[in-house]
């Protein structure tokens, strides 16, 4: 397309030979109404079905179609970032690719958007889920994911999604972290809000997520909670932690000399492993600070990375 692209719509794929030709189908008449110049990154994320032979005659036949096929499975994360590493739109849109996400909802994202903000996620307020094995153990996470990182919004699960480009360029994303988008985009500064979309009982196939995926949701979280809290420094809760330990050890020792001192035998008192192990303790979690800072320290260097972002900038009364 000559016309710079206004949008790029991101679906990572995983066994989904049935669903794509609606998808698609669905996708272009939600978008060529519109004045969008619009492209459809589809993310074959290794399927062992058609799905990649089925993406390709697509992709021969729909010239809006970008499909990137995947070497082996390598999860959603990754699918997604793959896409977002391909699209070329000022706007990017996700969602999944079983249908159950309503592409005619992406107008009214790119609406809200354009009010001002950075990231819109949707909310699948009507839920089409069995609500004991789905729909209640995400209500729990959003409420955990939402007091833990801050960003308190009703549905964290929800693919369907729009974002700035610009949001998405500061971040890397791997193990389950694609379903943090929101925290991570809020870290960097990001304006969020959330809209009521439609959501749809799955029409093909079967559901790909298990309850071993609840343990990764729940990894990535604490790394998320650490990212928010100690990115920059994360002397503070290891050093911190080491100076606490190493002053408990100083303590204890000191009881424990007094004792000796006026003649009582401390051979035998728990206290002494306690004090040892309490001084290496914090020796090490204090070590582990000055190493976290050398390696913030060059991580921010070797990428050229800024510690701030600036939304805008005022020059005579003029937004540059």
């Amino acid at each position: 397309m000559s016309a710079p692209l206004n949008l790029s719509v991101v679906v990572p794929l995983y066994n989904e030979e049935e669903s794509l030709p609606h998808l698609v189908e669905q996708l272009l008449s939600a978008l060529r109404p519109t004045d969008e110049t619009f492209e459809l990154v589809l993310v074959d994320d290794g399927s062992s079905d058609r799905t990649a032979k089925v993406l390709a005659e697509v992709s021969a036949e729909v010239p809006e179609v970008v499909a990137v096929l995947l070497r082996k499975n390598y999860g959603q994360t990754a699918a997604m970032a793959a896409g977002f590493d391909v699209a070329g739109g000022e706007v990017i849109v996700s969602l999944d690719g079983d249908l159950q996400n309503d592409p005619a909802d992406i107008p009214m994202l790119l609406a809200k958007l354009r009010e001002g903000y950075d990231l819109v996620s949707g909310w699948r307020h009507q839920r089409q889920d069995a609500a004991l094995q789905r729909k209640l153990p995400s209500r729990i996470a959003n409420r955990l994911i939402g007091r833990v990182t801050g960003v308190r919004l009703h549905d964290y699960g929800c693919s369907l999604k729009a974002y700035r480009r610009e949001v998405l360029s500061d971040m890397r994303l791997y193990g389950e972290l694609h379903r943090f988008l929101p925290a991570l985009a809020f870290i960097e500064g990001a304006r969020i809000t959330e809209v009521k979309v439609n959501h749809r009982a799955r029409q093909f196939g079967s559901s790909k997520y298990g309850i071993d995926r609840t343990f990764r949701v729940l990894m990535d979280l604490l790394t998320v909670w650490f990212m928010k809290r100690f990115l920059t420094r994360p002397m503070y809760v290891f050093g911190f932690g080491g100076l606490l330990a190493i002053a408990a050890s100083i303590a204890t020792s000191t009881y424990l000399f007094v004792i000796k001192v006026m003649g009582g035998d401390i051979a035998n008192r728990p206290l002494l492993t306690l004090a040892v192990v309490l001084g290496l303790a914090g020796i090490q979690l204090f070590c582990f600070g000055l190493l976290g800072e050398l390696l913030i320290r060059t991580y921010h260097e070797s990428q050229d990375r800024p510690i701030y972002r600036i939304r805008e900038t005022l020059r005579g009364g003029r937004a540059g």
